[in-house]
Formats: C-alpha cells, sequence, structure tokens
C-alpha cells in the first residue's frame, strides 16, 4: 500500500515558501493542480510530492495556519485506557488526555480511529475508538486565543481552530508510538469527526501524513466542499456555507488571512480538490447528507470528482470514495453506508485486499469539467 512520505524540501524552496501565494490573479475555475506556482508541470510522482508540499503551503498561509511540528518537549503515559499527553515549548507546559476504547475482536496492536469528539461513525469490528476532546486544545468560539494549543504557542499565532485540533490529533500519534501499552498500531490509524468536526478531520487527513484513512462527515466548505462551487451555488439560488460564513466574526475555524480571500475567493490559489489531493494516495472516505443542504452537498460532490483526478494521476483511483443519501439525521450514520465504511476500514486499517470503488451520487449530481476544470489530468509515473 502505497502512503504520502513527508518531505523536508522546504529549506531548498525558502523563496518558494515565503512567497508561494504573492500577486494571486483572480481564477474562477478550479484551480490547476498539476502546475506548480512558477508554471512548470508535474510529469512525476516525486514532482507531485514536492507539489503537494507546495500546496501545503499555501494552504497553513491562506486558510489553516501555520500547523507547528511536535514540541521540543513530548511525552505520554498510559493507564486505564487513557492516554496523557504531557508537552512544552518554550517553557510553556500542556496536558491533556484522549481516552481509547478497544474492540471485542481482532488483534493486538489494533488498528485505531481517532474521532473528534468520540466520532459519529460505528465502531468498525476489530478496530479500537479513540475519543478525542478536540474542544480542550481550542475553544469553538467567534474569537481566537481559547484553548491549551494558544497557551503552548500564543494568541499571536497564525492558527485557526482547526489547525489546533489537528496539531493535537498530530500528538496522539506520537503518544502511540511511544506507549506500546495502548495497544495500538500508529501505521493503522485513521481520522473521523462529523460537521464542523468533519471539517477539522478532512484539515488533518491534508496537513498530517501519517493517517492511514480519513473520514469527514458531513464536511462541507473547509471539508469536502471547493469553495468557488459552494460560491456559484449561492449565486444560483441555494443557500449553503460559503467562505463569508467561516471568515471573522463569524468563526474562529480558520487563519487570519483567510478574511481577505473570503471577499474575493476566485484569488484563493487553490480549493479543496488539491487539499483531498494531498492525502493521496492514502484513504478518504468522504460521506455526505442530502438533507442537510447548508453543508452542500452538491458542492462537495462536484469538488471530489476533481479530487478524483489527482487520485487518478497517481494510479490509486480505487483509494477515494464519495457517498452521498439522504432520510437520516445530521451526523446520524446511515447503515445503508456501512458496506462502504466496512471496506475502507478493511483495505486500509486492517490490510484486506477488498474493493474500495465507492461513488454512491445519491442526489444525481452532475459535475461540468468544461465550467470548471481547464487543466489535463497527467500519469504520474
Amino acid at each position: 500500500m502505497l502512503f504520502y512520505k513527508p518531505l523536508n524540501i522546504c529549506s531548498g524552496l525558502l523563496l518558494l515558501c515565503s512567497n508561494v501565494d504573492a500577486q494571486q490573479a483572480s481564477n474562477a475555475k478550479l484551480p490547476d493542480p498539476f502546475h506548480f506556482v512558477d508554471g512548470s508541470a508535474v510529469t512525476s510522482k516525486s514532482q507531485w510530492d514536492t507539489r503537494r508540499e507546495e500546496i501545503n503551503q499555501l494552504y497553513q498561509n491562506d486558510e489553516a495556519g501555520t500547523f507547528p511540528p511536535k514540541p521540543s518537549t513530548f511525552s505520554a503515559t498510559f493507564a486505564s485506557n487513557i492516554l496523557t499527553i504531557t508537552c512544552s515549548e518554550g517553557g510553556k507546559p500542556i496536558s491533556f488526555t484522549a481516552s481509547i476504547k478497544y474492540p471485542s475482536s481482532g488483534q493486538v496492536p489494533y488498528p485505531a480511529i481517532i474521532g473528534y469528539g468520540g466520532g459519529s461513525i460505528p465502531a468498525p469490528a476489530g478496530v479500537a475508538m479513540i475519543n478525542y476532546n478536540n474542544l480542550d486544545l481550542a475553544a469553538d468560539a467567534t474569537t481566537r486565543g481559547g484553548g491549551k494549543f494558544y497557551t503552548l504557542y500564543g494568541t499571536s499565532t497564525t492558527a485557526g481552530a482547526e489547525a489546533a485540533w489537528a496539531w493535537g490529533a498530530s500528538r496522539i500519534l506520537d503518544a502511540l508510538e511511544i506507549t506500546p501499552g495502548a495497544r495500538i498500531n500508529p501505521e493503522r490509524v485513521g481520522i473521523t469527526g462529523c460537521s464542523r468536526y468533519g471539517k477539522g478531520a478532512f484539515m488533518a487527513g491534508a496537513l498530517e501524513p501519517r493517517y492511514a484513512l480519513t473520514i469527514p462527515q458531513e464536511s462541507g466548505v473547509s471539508g469536502s466542499g471547493c469553495w468557488r462551487l459552494a460560491a456559484d451555488l449561492n449565486k444560483n439560488g441555494q443557500s449553503v456555507e460559503a467562505a463569508g460564513n467561516l471568515a471573522m466574526p463569524n468563526t474562529n475555524w480558520l487563519c487570519p488571512a483567510f478574511d481577505t480571500f473570503a471577499k474575493a475567493i476566485n484569488t484563493l490559489p487553490f480549493d479543496h480538490h488539491m487539499i483531498a489531493g494531498m492525502i493521496a494516495p492514502r484513504g478518504l472516505y468522504v460521506i455526505d447528507n442530502l438533507d442537510y443542504v447548508w453543508l452542500g452537498p452538491e458542492s462537495n460532490f462536484g469538488c471530489m470528482t476533481a479530487a478524483q483526478e489527482i487520485y487518478k494521476s497517481l494510479g490509486a483511483t480505487s483509494s477515494m470514495g464519495y457517498s452521498a443519501i439522504g432520510g437520516h439525521a445530521h451526523c446520524a450514520f446511515d447503515s445503508r453506508q456501512q458496506s462502504e465504511l466496512t471496506a475502507f476500514v478493511n483495505r486500509f486499517l486492517l490490510d484486506k485486499d477488498v474493493d474500495t470503488t465507492v461513488i454512491n451520487n445519491g442526489g444525481g449530481f452532475t459535475f461540468d469539467k468544461s465550467k470548471w476544470i481547464n487543466w489535463t489530468t497527467p500519469t504520474l509515473t
């Protein structure tokens, strides 16, 4: 199974990393994932790794905010099914916990899924569920700076709440790597969440390459939805969450720089098909609810259809699935999607050779590639 491995390339691209979005022109179409900022083409998988890091820098600069690495001082303990994580930076210590619920079947060390707020999907057979209180790291508010992440890094850091939540989830991975008594295989861990937590899980999957499987549920824009597609739906009479709804003073989820782009979304040098592409070729299973129109399932379908082109370029089409049905409450997992979820869990967490080709377009949505895409998809080798 192929997983993205992080590259230490930014030191060789200092000019790029500090000026990646300088003088970005307006672009009403979905930006081209297969050309670098300087205009050169991506023609190989190794070049995609470099382009992925470029997109990562754009994403942190313009939407997520800075995603810090593992703190210089870090430790973790495990007792009574509780991970306790302690770390400090610059003499400022914090401590937080995550609880583990073990399966009644399966093999040690278990694969696991980290769930924001516990998650909203059923616990798969043979897989542990890790309950992560992301609000302990960053408050969900209309002001920035509440939570232990900001105690550690200060309120002047650019990271929005979603990036702070993702940072805390990464520290759970760090803890699992040094606590064998927790009986979790840190190389077989997924991440999930629903609604705003689905946005957070999507961001975590993009920023953290160690997740084997990312499962955003009903995440909308800043998750599986594209900013440009949501704006177009609103222009044509729908009422869906869009960029302005996530800019300050409405939420603290994204970085301060995003507020400027929210007023002119076509100047954003990426869209979320490219953020989904940051997860490629790792597992990505996107779950939508047709009855919750505010979170833009039509935008999400189009965005993930475009993202599938990145998976296709890497020869990993079946590693990404999209499923949208209605007839259930917000964040209530529907049993009709159980076989799809089971397939992704079996392949990416339990290492079984199963088919994960899933495109369940219950809304009958269409995506006009000629309107939104003016780039071609290479076959990367």
